[in-house]
C-alpha cells in the first residue's frame, strides 16, 4: 500500500477541558498519515486518481476550527471519521493531534495524540 502524508498543519481551535481553553483557543498541530493505492495517479498524471491534499487540508481545518472537542483524542476521532467518509480510497489514515501548550505549569513542546482507523470488510471505520 502507498502512503501520503499531510505533516504540519496548523490550525487555531477552542479545544479542551478547561473553560479558559474554549474561550481562548490556542494553535493545533495535525499530521494525515494515508494509506491509499496511489499506483493509477502514478501510471496517469491525473489527480483524479488521487486525493486532493488542498480538500483534505480544508476539511482538516473545518473540524479543527468549528464544534469544539473537550479532548484531543474526541478531535483526532472526528478528523479520522469525516476523511474516511468523504474519501473512499483511502484504506487506512493515521492522525496525529499536538496541542502545543496544554494549560499546565509544566514545560514541554505539547502533548499528542495517534489514533489510526481502516475500513473493515464491510466498509465500516474501525480501529486498527
Amino acid at each position: 500500500m502507498d502512503k501520503m502524508t499531510l505533516q504540519g498543519m496548523q490550525f487555531f481551535g477552542y479545544h479542551g477541558v478547561f473553560p479558559e481553553e474554549n474561550r481562548l483557543g490556542q494553535k493545533f498541530g495535525v499530521d494525515l498519515e494515508l494509506k491509499i493505492d496511489l499506483e493509477q495517479a502514478a501510471q496517469t498524471d491525473e489527480l483524479s486518481q488521487s486525493v486532493d491534499y488542498s480538500q483534505l487540508h480544508a476539511l482538516t481545518k473545518e473540524v479543527v476550527e468549528g464544534t469544539p472537542y473537550k479532548l484531543i483524542e474526541a478531535l483526532a476521532g472526528g478528523i479520522a471519521t469525516r476523511v474516511l467518509e468523504a474519501y473512499t480510497m483511502i484504506n487506512e489514515l493515521t492522525v496525529r493531534v499536538t496541542k502545543p501548550n496544554p494549560p499546565f505549569e509544566i514545560h514541554f513542546e505539547g502533548v499528542t495524540v495517534e489514533l489510526r482507523r481502516k475500513r473493515d470488510a464491510h466498509g465500516r471505520i474501525v480501529p486498527v
